[in-house]
């Protein structure tokens, strides 16, 4: 059984109320437990934070005991480099995610300092997005 790790940014603890027009209408929490059923041959674990230096210890917790990671690291894409650092010192592969398209967004939204670290990078797919990632790591 592959074992998954999603892990959620800042401000993700609120979607279904935050920005429903881009974020859409449904919590995280009732996606993933969909998530769950729909790919039974995985183990998918969960975790989210506002801060950043909770990411990174979680990064390094599962970067070298999961088979793959899902990161969506929210606004932190655009200005830590410290977690694109520590996905490329993981072992894990790592795919990137945004619900939204963010070069179809703000200018300073096209900065993506995690995105060179990672496998790859699936947005604008809104939740969908997370399924394509688990499909791409094989479950």
């Amino acid at each position: 059984m592959k074992r998954i790790g999603i892990i959620n940014g800042p401000n993700l603890n609120l979607l279904g109320k935050r920005e429903p027009e881009i974020y859409g209408k449904e919590t995280f929490e009732v996606f993933l437990e969909k998530l769950k059923e729909s790919y039974p041959d995985c183990e998918i674990k969960y975790y989210q934070s506002n801060i950043e230096g909770e990411l990174l210890n979680k990064l390094h917790e599962w970067g070298f005991v999961m088979d793959g990671i899902i990161l969506n690291a929210g606004g932190y894409t655009h200005t830590s480099v410290a977690i694109g650092d520590a996905v490329t010192s993981i072992d894990t592969p790592v795919i990137e995610v945004h619900l939204s398209n963010i070069l179809n967004r703000e200018e300073f939204r096209h900065v993506d300092h995690i995105a060179r670290a990672c496998k790859g990078t699936i947005m604008g797919f809104g939740m969908e997005s997370y399924r394509l990632a688990l499909t791409a790591f094989g479950c």
